[in-house]
């Protein structure tokens, strides 16, 4: 594991200590010591947050997912949707991910190897995203459950918490009914996932996807 000083934390990002430390206090920044941030933790940072777009709400978020993923987003009324489709129709792939950032929270550990099918068994995940995306597959785990399953499933499954782990969980209030019907529909979110990755292939692939499921919803 390696770290930064907070003072170096927030030269790295161009913001204030005290903005890194109100990072570290909400769990945005993993703080490994007193004074010290986790150096993998703020990378990841950087990499969904590249402008100061603020970040859509949870809802809305996800019904950005639905309405590129073709599907209705019954949860929003009418005109909150009809201003969502505007804004999608202006953002680039780029901009999409920093938006649609807090649709989870997001949080990495290690895990034993026996622990895969029977961690994956309890989460939402999209299947063969890696041959539908031209990347090679992995053994990395990363799925969807409810922010109420967490400490549940860290606990069953001896998970540590690690930035650099292969075990990714995004946690969300909405439905995993609708979760998982959206990660049927095709890749839009796993392209989302991926396009948050710090390996710039993965990264690469996400927002390749990205791009094309924009263009399409521009016609």
């Amino acid at each position: 594991m390696s770290f930064l000083g907070v003072s170096d934390a927030a030269e790295q990002l161009g913001v204030s200590t005290r903005r890194v430390q109100q990072l570290v206090a909400s769990g945005v920044l993993r703080q490994v010591a007193r004074g010290l941030v986790d150096e993998t933790s703020v990378e990841r940072f950087a990499t969904v947050r590249r402008g100061s777009r603020r970040a859509w709400s949870e809802a809305t978020a996800w019904g950005a997912v639905a309405i590129l993923s073709g599907a209705g987003a019954e949860w929003m009324g009418e005109r909150q949707r009809s201003r969502l489709r505007a804004r999608l129709r202006e953002l680039s792939s780029v901009e999409l991910v920093e938006r649609a950032r807090e649709r989870a929270v997001v949080t990495r550990y290690r895990a034993h190897s026996s622990a895969g099918k029977y961690l994956l068994a309890e989460l939402v995940h999209p299947v063969d995203v890696a041959g539908r995306l031209g990347l090679a597959d992995t053994n990395d785990i990363d799925g969807y459950l409810s922010v109420d399953d967490v400490a549940g499933v860290v606990s069953r499954h001896g998970l540590i918490r690690d930035e650099d782990g292969h075990v990714t969980l995004r946690a969300t209030t909405m439905s995993l009914d609708l979760v998982r019907d959206l990660s049927g529909r095709g890749v839009l979110l796993a392209a989302m996932d991926l396009a948050e990755s710090l390996d710039i292939r993965e990264r690469r692939a996400g927002l390749d996807a990205l791009d094309r499921a924009l263009e399409d919803f521009h016609g």
